[in-house]
C-alpha cells in the first residue's frame, strides 16, 4: 500500500474531497473519467511494482559455476590427432588411431561418476543407436574421452560395460573406445571442438552440455547434436554426411540431397529448394527421354512419296492410256 500511495502523491493526486472525487492540484477530476478505471490502473501499476524484483532476479547473470559452461560450434574444426590418452584397457593410445580415413566417429565427452547428465545423454544416445540397422564398429566408431583427469581406465571399463549391455549387440565392444588423460589434453580437444565445462568445487562435480559430435573419417567436425534424446534417423543422416559417401546407401545419399538439417528442431528435414532443383532436373529428363522417343520414332518411318511427283505419275498413266 505504500507503493500505491506514493503513486498518488507523485500524480499529483489529493485525497478525495466531499464529493468523493480525487484532484489533481486544486483541480477535480472529471467525472467522465469512472472511478473504476483509475482503480484498475492503480492495480495494474501495483503489480508491476510487486514484479519488479522477480525481474530482475530473471535478468541476472549466469552463476560463476557456470561460466564458460556450454558449446561454441566449430564445423570443420580439424580435432588434434595427436593427443594421447589411456584406452579401457590401460593402453596408451593417440586419437589418430581411430580414425581410419573410412568411417566416420561419434565423439562425447562425458565422465563415469557424473551423477545425472552424463547418464541421461549416454542413455538417450545408445536409445538411438539401437535404432540404426548399423552395428557400433561396422559403418562408424565411437569415441567417448572422460572430462575428469582422475578417472582411471578401470573406472571407465565398468562403465563401458553397462552401456554395452544396455546396447544389446554382441560383440560390438571394439567399435567404441573410452579413453582418459591428462587435463591439458582433454582441455585442449575440448577447446579445438567448442566444448565449454567447468569444476564446481562447491558440489565436486563438473558442470557441462549434453552435446554429440560427429566426425568425418580424418577427424574433422561435421555436426553438433544436443540433447538427451537421438532420433535415430537424425544419427544414421549424420553420420552419412559426415562419411562423404562413403558409409550409407545410394538411398541415404539421395536422401540427403531433399533434407537438410535443421538446428531449431535438431533434425533433419525436407529442404524445399533442393527438391525443387530435383524436380526440375527430373522434369528436363523425362521431356528429353520423350523427345527422344519421337525423334527415333521419325527416323524409323519411310519416307513418304512426294505428292507432285504421285499427281505427275498419274497424268502421264493416263495418257498412255
Amino acid at each position: 500500500m505504500k507503493i500505491l500511495a506514493d503513486w498518488i502523491r507523485g500524480a499529483g493526486l489529493q485525497p478525495a474531497d466531499l464529493s468523493g472525487r480525487y484532484t489533481v492540484g486544486c483541480r477535480p477530476v472529471p467525472e467522465c473519467i469512472p472511478r473504476r478505471f483509475a482503480l484498475v490502473g492503480l492495480l495494474v501499476l501495483l503489480c508491476f511494482a510487486m514484479a519488479a524484483p522477480t525481474l530482475a532476479q530473471r535478468m541476472e547473470a549466469a552463476p560463476d559455476d557456470l561460466e564458460g559452461v556450454g558449446v561454441t560450434e566449430h564445423l570443420d574444426a580439424q580435432l588434434p590427432l595427436e593427443l594421447p590418452f589411456f584406452d579401457s584397457g590401460g593402453r596408451r593410445v593417440t586419437l589418430k588411431d581411430y580414425f581410419d580415413g573410412e568411417r566416420p566417429v561419434v565423439l562425447t565427452l562425458n565422465y563415469s561418476n557424473c551423477p545425472m547428465l552424463c547418464s541421461l545423454q549416454l542413455n538417450g544416445l545408445f536409445e538411438g543407436l539401437q535404432g540404426l540397422e548399423w552395428d557400433l564398429g561396422e559403418n562408424f566408431q565411437m569415441i567417448t574421452v572422460s572430462i575428469d583427469p582422475k578417472e582411471s581406465p578401470e573406472r571407465s571399463a565398468l562403465t563401458k560395460q553397462k552401456y554395452l549391455k544396455l546396447y544389446g549387440r554382441p560383440g560390438v565392444g571394439g567399435g567404441w573406445h573410452m579413453l582418459t588423460g591428462k587435463e591439458e589434453n582433454i582441455r585442449k580437444l575440448a577447446d579445438t571442438i567448442g566444448f565449454g565445462y567447468r569444476f564446481v568445487e562447491q558440489t565436486r562435480e563438473y558442470a557441462h552440455a549434453a552435446v554429440t559430435f560427429i566426425l568425418t573419417p580424418d577427424g574433422r567436425v561435421s555436426r553438433y547434436l544436443y540433447g538427451i534424446e537421438y532420433d535415430p534417423q537424425t544419427l544414421r543422416l549424420s553420420l552419412v554426411e559426415a562419411g562423404e559417401g562413403k558409409v550409407g546407401s545410394t538411398l541415404d545419399r539421395f536422401l540427403l540431397t531433399c533434407f537438410h538439417y535443421d538446428e531449431t528442431k535438431g533434425r533433419y528435414g525436407p529442404a524445399a529448394v533442393k527438391i525443387m532443383r530435383l524436380g526440375g532436373a527430373v522434369t528436363i529428363v523425362l521431356l528429353g527421354g520423350v523427345l527422344l522417343m519421337f525423334w527415333r520414332s521419325d527416323l524409323k518411318r519411310p519416307d513418304e512419296p512426294d505428292a507432285t511427283s504421285v499427281s505427275e505419275e498419274n497424268a502421264g498413266d493416263r495418257e498412255n492410256d
